[in-house]
């Protein structure tokens, strides 16, 4: 297995995902890596980002496989991980990932978290996972970025000061996807 792509996940309710938060930054530099392409796409059902519909998206139209790093925010972080228990994925980059509903009605209808995590399933099916989180997210407890830590053995990148990571650039996470291209 060697690394050739990355798949860009966004968060629900993206709008135009090219222009919204850090992502079309993050395709552009990834595309300038030797021998790596990016893709990065509008997703259906962007507002419930239903598991039903993604998931499937993400086999057939963005092809999502053993040579792929799929770099997940928020919905997306949990569409990757529900992805990586039945497929197998080069790597996981999870930014501002977490494990319940929140007690938030849309996410509930999303359907990835009505039932436990397989975290081995997913570490099994996964040759790197690496995690972005920071103790100052708005929208997500720490308990739970931790959570998603402990159960992946993920290499967890903690901030105290970068939210939801909705900046308009994310350096750090261009150099975690070089290190993995290194060391494939």
């Amino acid at each position: 297995m060697a690394l050739k792509r990355a798949v860009i996940l966004p968060g629900n309710g993206a709008g135009n995902v090219e222009h919204c938060n850090w992502y079309g930054w993050v395709k552009k530099r990834i595309n300038e890596i030797s021998d790596m392409s990016c893709v990065l796409r509008n997703m259906p059902d962007p507002v419930t980002a239903r598991e039903s519909i993604w998931l499937p998206f993400m086999e057939k139209e963005l092809k999502c496989d053993d040579e792929t790093v799929i770099i997940g925010h928020s919905s997306g972080a949990a569409a990757a991980m529900r992805y990586a228990e039945t497929h197998k994925v080069f790597a996981l980059i999870l930014v501002g990932a977490y494990t319940s509903d929140l007690g938030d009605e849309n996410e509930r209808e999303s359907g990835y978290f009505n039932r436990p995590w397989e975290w081995e399933k997913i570490r099994s099916n996964v040759k790197y996972i690496l995690q972005f989180g920071s103790t100052d997210d708005p929208f997500l407890p720490w308990d739970e970025q931790q959570e998603v830590a402990n159960g992946l053995k993920a290499d967890l990148h903690k901030y105290v000061d970068r939210g939801h990571f909705q900046n308009t650039t994310f350096p750090e996470l261009i150099n975690a996807v070089k290190k993995l291209k290194t060391n494939c």
